[in-house]
C-alpha cells in the first residue's frame, strides 16, 4: 500500500456490541502503527450500552445493575478520555483509526476536526450546531429546553499518535436511556437527536453517508468505501506478514485524554 495516498477506509459494520467494536479498534490500532492499513473510518451503532471513560465517575451511573438488567443495557468501562455515555440503536457510532503523523500532531486540533465533521453533517440537515466552550461535543439550540441540547458526543483515544475511539451521533436515539445517567457528567444538560429537532424521520445510512463525506473533506481524505470482510481480510495478511507476536500496549501521550466525553 502506498501510504503517500491520502486516502480512508470508511467501513460500514452495522449493528455491533460495544465489545466487539473496541477489540476490532485494537486490531487495527496496531495494523495502523505498523503501517500495514491506511487510516480507517469505522461507522456503526450499538444496542443500549452505557461506557465510563478512564477520567469518569461512577456516581454519575444512576441506574443499579438490576435496573440496567432489565432494561437489557450493557455496562462498560472504557480507555477513552471523557465521563460517561450512552450508546444505542439510533446513534451513529465513528470511530477513526487515524495516524494523526500524517495529519497534525495535536490532539485539540483533532477534537476540534471531530466536531467539525458534525457540525457540516448537521448544517447538510438544515440545522445549526455548535460547540459550547469548555465542553466538548456539539450542540444545538432548542427553544422547548430554553438551552442547547447535546446532539454529537465524542470521546478519544490515542496511542503513539494512532487514534481510537471517536463520536457518537444521535439520529433516531431513545433519548429516555439518557435519563440512566447524568449524561458526560454535566449536571442539567439534555441530549436530543437530528430526528427530534428536525421532526421528521431520518435513516441513520443517509446520516451516516453524510458523515462519511463531511469526514474526507475536514481530514482531507479520499473516502473509500470497504467492506467488513475486506477490511477482515486485510487484518489477517498484516497479522500472516508480522507473526502473532503482540507488542506491549504503548503509553498515551499526555493531553490524549483531552478529547473528552462531554
Amino acid at each position: 500500500m502506498n501510504q503517500k495516498q491520502k486516502i480512508c477506509w470508511a467501513v460500514e459494520l452495522g449493528v455491533v456490541r460495544y465489545e466487539l467494536a473496541c477489540n476490532l479498534q485494537q486490531k487495527l490500532v496496531q495494523a495502523r502503527k505498523e503501517g500495514a492499513i491506511s487510516d480507517v473510518l469505522l461507522l456503526c451503532e450499538h444496542p443500549h450500552v452505557i461506557t465510563l471513560g478512564r477520567n469518569g465517575r461512577g456516581e454519575n451511573l444512576l441506574a443499579s445493575n438490576h435496573l440496567l438488567a432489565q432494561m437489557n443495557v450493557e455496562f462498560h468501562p472504557t480507555d477513552r478520555g471523557g465521563d460517561i455515555t450512552y450508546h444505542g440503536p439510533g446513534q451513529v457510532v465513528g470511530y477513526p483509526i487515524l495516524d494523526l503523523a500524517e495529519h497534525r500532531r495535536d490532539v485539540r486540533w483533532y477534537v476540534n476536526q471531530l466536531e467539525e465533521v458534525m457540525i457540516r453533517s448537521t448544517a447538510g440537515f438544515g440545522l445549526v450546531a455548535k460547540r459550547v466552550e469548555g465542553q466538548h461535543g456539539v450542540w444545538i439550540d432548542l427553544e422547548a429546553f430554553g438551552a442547547e441540547a447535546k446532539l454529537g458526543a465524542l470521546g478519544v483515544h490515542l496511542s503513539r499518535w494512532v487514534t481510537s475511539h471517536g463520536f457518537a451521533y444521535n439520529v433516531s436515539t431513545d433519548l429516555r436511556y439518557f435519563d440512566l445517567i447524568v449524561p458526560c457528567g454535566i449536571a442539567g444538560k439534555r441530549a436530543t437527536s437530528l430526528e427530534r429537532a428536525l421532526g421528521r424521520n431520518l435513516s441513520s445510512q443517509e446520516v451516516t453517508q453524510s458523515l462519511i463525506l463531511h469526514f474526507g473533506q475536514v481530514f482531507e481524505r479520499t473516502m473509500i468505501s470497504v467492506s467488513p470482510s475486506e477490511l477482515e481480510e486485510a487484518l489477517t495478511i498484516h497479522k500472516f506478514s508480522t507473526g502473532t507476536h503482540v507488542r506491549d500496549r504503548e503509553s498515551v501521550p499526555a493531553g490524549a485524554a483531552k478529547g473528552s466525553e462531554a
